[in-house]
């Protein structure tokens, strides 16, 4: 698959499920997304995706009881994709593999996935985490 042009209008992939930043966050508390990227969210010219890496991480946090939701991962996440019109980002090989390449300024293993995904889709990505930006990939949040 050879990589997406440069965006004209913000295509957003989303880091780190609810406790922590991103569309998850904006799934379950909406208050807490600063403006700027609520406005991207809402936005509907926008591609909205979630990837499986934060899918896979909301599941881990639940069954480890670090994430509490109003119901079973497996039916609440694709409710709530369903109901926002958000659409899902897949892991592929090349995604992972390119974890590979990428400087170790951030350590979690989701948010590297999350990175390579960002960078080799040419996509923006809506994340509070500072630890994001030496990689050069454009985030949104303030």
């Amino acid at each position: 698959m050879a990589r997406r042009p440069a965006p004209t209008s913000y295509r957003d992939t989303i880091t780190c499920p609810f406790p922590n930043h991103g569309v998850s966050r904006n799934i379950t508390e909406p208050e807490k997304i600063p403006h700027r990227a609520l406005s991207v969210i809402e936005n509907g010219s926008n591609e909205i995706l979630l990837s499986v890496a934060s899918s896979w991480e909301i599941a881990i946090k639940h069954a480890i009881g670090k994430l509490q939701l109003p119901e079973p991962p497996e039916e609440f996440v694709p409710r709530r994709l369903m109901r926002d019109g958000i659409g899902t980002l897949h892991i592929e090989h090349r995604h992972a593999l390119h974890v590979a390449s990428l400087p170790f300024h951030h350590h979690d293993p989701f948010d590297r996935i999350l990175i390579a995904q960002t960078q080799l889709e040419g996509i923006s990505i809506i994340t509070a985490d500072s630890k994001f930006a030496p990689y050069q990939v454009e985030v949104i949040w303030q």
